[in-house]
């Protein structure tokens, strides 16, 4: 599986930054050094590192979970390689995608820094609900599951507000679009998927 992959090589990077064997701050995505001095592999190496086991933990397990969900319905739909290598891209892009909203409000911010595939994660999140709009997720400690569709609006609202608010280290504006990214990503590969959403909805 792509998603086994990813996943390997994001904690044993993190990892091997956690340890001191591997340097975090070439690969920190930080808005003035790719901006001003064309550091622009930081656009994508950010999302191999975590700020600490939890945040790690946190975006490994959520891939693990969903990964294979948005992998099965590319089999599906676009056949088993293509599948794979266009599952594959949608990650890796939206690590970048994810964060060009940052890019350009702290591109003069010296001090400005991020790490985490929470971006990417959200994407791949995303795009499993749009495979499979009635599927349960549990929220923190909640013990119903909430649907995909409805976990959806609230998740894009929360992470709007929360950007606006500015209150904390979270990188809630990448949380945002790396959502939106995943909707429209398998869109754009082919947009019946979207008859197929509203199908399942029975809309």
């Amino acid at each position: 599986m792509v998603t086994l992959i990813i996943i390997l090589i994001t904690a044993g990077v993190s990892i091997l930054c956690f340890s001191g064997i591997l340097n975090i701050n070439p690969l920190i995505f930080n808005a003035y050094q790719v901006w001003h001095r064309m550091q622009w592999h930081r656009m994508l190496s950010y999302g191999l590192v975590h700020s600490g086991w939890g945040h790690l933990i946190f975006n490994m397990l959520t891939l693990y979970f969903f990964g294979p969900v948005v992998e099965h319905h590319f089999t599906i739909t676009f056949g088993a390689t293509a599948g794979a290598i266009l599952f594959a891209v949608l990650y890796v892009s939206a690590i970048a995608v994810s964060t060009i909203g940052d890019l350009l409000k702290y591109k003069d911010d010296y001090h400005y820094n991020a790490v985490g595939a929470s971006g990417a994660v959200s994407a791949i999140l995303f795009a499993s609900i749009l495979f499979e709009p009635k599927m349960g997720i549990y929220i923190f400690m909640i013990p119903i599951p909430v649907p995909g569709y409805i976990f959806a609006p609230l998740y894009l609202l929360y992470c709007w507000y929360m950007a606006k608010r500015n209150m904390d280290n979270i990188g809630h504006t990448a949380h945002f679009w790396g959502a939106v990214y995943g909707l429209v990503f398998p869109l754009l590969c082919k947009p019946v998927i979207f008859s197929y959403f509203l199908a399942q909805l029975g809309i």
